[in-house]
């Protein structure tokens, strides 16, 4: 029933696919969908991904999640607003917009901070990520290593936060990288992001490890700059 999503919407296709499957009668009040990661392999997007479409859909009363014995997903209703992804992604492309925005604000000032406090500890588990991402990218990367890649991103920028030796801006990072989720997954579609991943990873701990400001900014700038760069077209 369900296909791989092909587009760079990625979240939307995929509420869509459900949301067809309701209103061809594919899909019945009460059926069971297939399991999260199962589906995500079906559609061969990645777990988080997949949570904001049944989210989108939760909301609007056309999935219910069940918790206990029965825990799953499953069909609530067989009516479906016509514009309800819609929507549901213009709100999001806002709330995205400005989360990319406070990231930029935050984020450099986390790299300076860390390239004055890291110690060799911190600076050799900023190093330990990158070396796992690119053993999966040596290992050939493909839709089942995404979320393994996403998490060890996650863990890069948590542990440059950490670095900087101050948990607040480390509770903060955690907050924004929540947030950034689906963003984040929709530019791991593009080609070659992973290997650029690894390379603009080993250019900022590069440069905290060398600590000169102006070597941080800049590699700061293209590091942030290609999430807005992505997110700027998906948005239009």
């Amino acid at each position: 029933m369900f296909t791989p999503v092909r587009t760079r919407r990625t979240f939307e296709e995929a509420a869509e696919q459900i949301a067809d499957g309701v209103r061809s009668g594919r899909l019945r009040v009460g059926d069971r969908l297939p399991g999260e990661r199962t589906l995500a392999a079906q559609m061969e997007i990645s777990r988080p991904t997949l949570r904001e479409a049944v989210k989108v859909l939760v909301t609007a009363g056309v999935l219910e999640v069940q918790r206990g014995a029965d825990a799953g997903m499953y069909v609530a209703t067989d009516v479906v607003p016509a514009d309800l992804v819609r929507e549901r992604a213009d709100l999001r492309l806002g709330e995205v917009a400005a989360v990319l925005e406070a990231r930029r604000l935050v984020e450099p000032g986390v790299a300076r901070l860390a390239a004055q406090r890291a110690q060799p500890a911190d600076l050799a588990a900023i190093e330990r990520s990158i070396d796992a991402m690119r053993k999966i990218v040596a290992a050939g990367y493909g839709p089942s290593d995404e979320d393994r890649f996403l998490h060890l991103d996650v863990q890069f920028h948590l542990a440059l936060a950490r670095a900087s030796g101050n948990p607040t801006v480390e509770r903060l990072m955690r907050m924004l990288f929540r947030e950034l989720e689906i963003a984040r997954d929709m530019a791991m579609h593009e080609p070659l992001v992973p290997e650029w991943t690894i390379r603009v990873h080993q250019e900022t701990l590069a440069a905290v490890a060398d600590g000169d400001p102006a070597t941080i900014d800049e590699v700061m700038d293209r590091h942030i700059g290609r999430m807005e760069n992505t997110w700027a077209e998906e948005a239009h």
